[in-house]
């Protein structure tokens, strides 16, 4: 089926042909016709009924203008439209006096003009059977009136190359036109596939060498101390930082997840890590949690992440949420940790603990403007 894209450039193009056949259909109707209307007004018998006729032709052309500024399609009253066409080029037959498909028949090549301009967006077979329609209802009247004389036939079979070729051509322009459209469309629909791809490949290059970048000035040292051997893998304080930036890790690939709540989906990946060394962990979220940029949500989660990768059995953590305040608290048996300063000015760290337990909450609040970080405060 077409996607929005296509159904519009097919809009576009549909409205620009009716606008173009309503003003050529309205110059042959007013303009011609209506000229050799007023010219042969009086060789009709009934001059009333040729004035009805015209006047019926004109205000289904009037009716196309008003859809064509509304951008309304005929719809239902397609239908009602053709039989006014068809019911006014009869009434106008009916008193012409035998001078069918002569200057004097001006119905013969304005009626399916009108036509025309009603079935412009209808299959070509629908404008195919009103053309045959509009010609079977002129020769009904030449065959009744003159009698089917050689010259009368020949006159409506050469006047007929007109009234059926030029529409009919005209429409198979419009059907052509249409199949253009929809492949430039579908042509510009794939070039946007290829554009977003590529804008994805380099969003994703981008993000890796960012994430290099920042692992880079405190995973990669360890990762290099440990290969050169001047790390030892069963140091305790080696494998606390091992731990601490696997966690890291873990946050910053959850980062990237399209997520309803990010900062929950991050303590959990950081909670995974604590999880798989056999700590017993306990997350508890409270309150609706605002939209929060990643710097923020990397100062909020990093007193948590810390204290589950060094915790030794267990962990609690309890994220709160309003819309002006976001706290993060974290009760662990960590012992004494070091937590970086947080980047982000709206971010308050407070830390209390012994030995054995630390207490650490992490506030973000978008009201509080300070000029420099806020300073870790801690309690023994």
């Amino acid at each position: 089926m077409p996607d929005d894209l296509e159904r519009q450039a097919q809009g576009q193009l549909r409205r620009g042909l009716r606008i173009a056949m309503l003003l050529v259909t309205a110059a042959i109707l007013f303009g011609l016709s209506l000229s050799n209307v007023i010219r042969k007004l009086d060789t009709f018998t009934a001059p009333a009924a040729q004035l009805a006729a015209f006047a019926a032709l004109a205000a289904v052309l009037t009716g196309e203008a008003v859809l064509v500024v509304l951008g309304r399609p005929w719809g239902a009253l397609r239908r009602p439209a053709v039989a006014v066409v068809l019911g006014a080029s009869a009434l106008s037959y009916t008193t012409l006096d035998g001078h069918t498909a002569t200057t004097t028949d001006w119905a013969f090549g304005a009626a399916n003009w009108v036509g025309v301009v009603v079935l412009l967006d209808r299959p070509l077979r629908s404008l195919v059977a009103f053309l045959v329609a509009h010609e079977l209802t002129a020769l009904a009247d030449l065959v009744l009136i003159e009698g089917a004389s050689q010259s009368a036939l020949a006159r409506f079979a050469t006047g007929s190359v007109t009234v059926i070729g030029f529409p009919l051509c005209l429409s198979v322009v419009t059907v052509v036109l249409g199949r253009i459209g929809a492949a430039a469309a579908a042509a510009t629909r794939e070039l946007e596939r290829v554009r977003t791809e590529e804008a994805v490949a380099t969003e994703a290059h981008r993000r890796r060498t960012r994430r290099f970048a920042e692992l880079s000035g405190t995973t990669v040292p360890l990762l290099e101390g440990l290969a050169d051997g001047s790390l030892a893998p069963d140091d305790v304080e080696v494998q606390r930082r091992s731990a601490i930036e696997a966690a890291r890790m873990r946050r910053l690939f959850a980062e990237t997840d399209s997520v309803v709540d990010p900062l929950l989906h991050e303590l959990r990946h950081c909670a995974d890590v604590a999880d798989r060394k056999g700590v017993e962990v306990e997350l508890d979220a409270r309150g609706r949690l605002p939209a929060l940029p990643v710097p923020v949500r990397r100062d909020l989660t990093e007193a948590a992440l810390t204290a589950l990768a060094t915790a030794e059995s267990w962990a609690r953590v309890t994220v709160v949420g309003e819309p002006e305040l976001v706290s993060v608290s974290v009760v662990a048996d960590c012992g004494e940790v070091d937590l970086p300063r947080p980047a982000t000015p709206e971010v308050r760290v407070e830390m209390f603990g012994t030995d054995a337990t630390v207490w650490m909450e992490v506030r973000w609040q978008p009201t509080r403007r300070t000029s420099k970080p806020a300073p870790l405060v801690a309690a023994g």
